[in-house]
């Protein structure tokens, strides 16, 4: 019983503090109700919202914030993309043994890849990916996932840091209502098999994995705001049509069934790869591309759901 309470009051000695940004989304209704910690309560939020210059989205104990390259005009097959389809750039914390865990996809132009590394480099922050998730895109952006352990204001300001070399909007900008939805919203839901959610004009599901997903030991959740949800997007197009992007959340067996599947249903992979570096089990990303009959899309998408060990409401 010493040892037992010695070994808890070591833990709760631990503390420090954590970085974040908000994004338009609520993850809240994508996850499953997460019990807040002492460790939550113990991190300095404030600090990281001065640090960032805004307010974070949090579900359960992950705070994330958002930041979108709004300042970025992105045109794919005479599509305008907005910066909630595929350009919306974020960085999540969750509180890790009295520290913080954070994980992060940074949007990037060619040119602010290597000043942006450097700096997130310097301060001691880990990259785990670098790559695209569209084709044709003009101009191309690219995604830069990062990670890290440690204090989380430290963290925070050296992600502050290294976005400031890029042209990436560090000024939150002015709320203001999405704009309408301009599809079925509830056929879109019913085919899904989850309830989307209108994110800046694009309506956006996240579909966790049934099994559950750990990156250096700890697991992952909500996995929705920590990046490892199923992410389907639709851009409203006009006529009933939708672009959608967004990325499968796989097992190394899951990744040619899926691809079949999208294939089949005139649905194009963009990319396939990895986002984290020791997760569990291993995971791939895949990216798709479409500007179709939305309700046509739609069911191609639960068609590769279906090669997937994913949840469905």
């Amino acid at each position: 019983m010493c040892l037992r309470y010695l070994l808890a009051a070591s833990i709760l000695a631990l503390s420090s503090a954590s970085i974040a940004n908000a994004q338009t989304i609520d993850w809240n209704i994508f996850t499953e109700p997460f019990i807040p910690s002492a460790h939550a309560q113990a991190i300095e939020w404030q600090k990281i919202d001065e640090i960032f210059g805004r307010k974070p989205a949090v579900s359960g104990e992950v705070h994330r914030y958002g930041f979108p390259r709004s300042d970025l005009t992105v045109t794919l097959d005479s599509v305008t993309i907005k910066p909630t389809l595929a350009l919306g750039g974020w960085v999540a914390f969750m509180p890790m043994h009295g520290e913080a865990m954070v994980m992060g996809d940074l949007v990037l132009l060619e040119t602010e890849i290597n000043p942006v590394m450097a700096k997130l480099v310097a301060g001691g922050l880990e990259i785990t990916a670098v790559h695209n998730h569209l084709l044709r895109a003009s101009p191309a952006t690219f995604y830069m996932h990062v990670g890290g352990h440690g204090d989380p204001v430290k963290m925070a300001a050296a992600i502050r840091d290294a976005l400031a070399v890029s042209k990436t909007p560090l000024a939150p900008s002015a709320a203001a209502a999405p704009p309408a939805i301009d599809l079925d919203t509830a056929q879109l839901d019913q085919i899904i098999g989850a309830k989307g959610q209108n994110n800046g004009g694009v309506y956006a599901f996240a579909v966790p994995r049934r099994d559950p997903i750990s990156e250096a030991g700890m697991q992952l959740a909500p996995v929705g705001p920590m990046g490892v949800a199923q992410s389907i997007n639709f851009q409203p197009t006009g006529s009933g049509k939708a672009a959608i992007t967004g990325d499968f959340v796989l097992t190394g067996d899951e990744v040619n069934p899926v691809i079949k599947a999208l294939k089949a249903n005139d649905i194009d992979v963009t990319a396939v790869h990895n986002h984290m570096l020791n997760e569990q089990p291993r995971l791939f990303f895949m990216h798709f591309w479409a500007n179709d009959d939305a309700i046509k899309l739609a069911k191609g998408l639960r068609a590769a759901l279906d090669k997937t060990a994913s949840t469905k409401s």
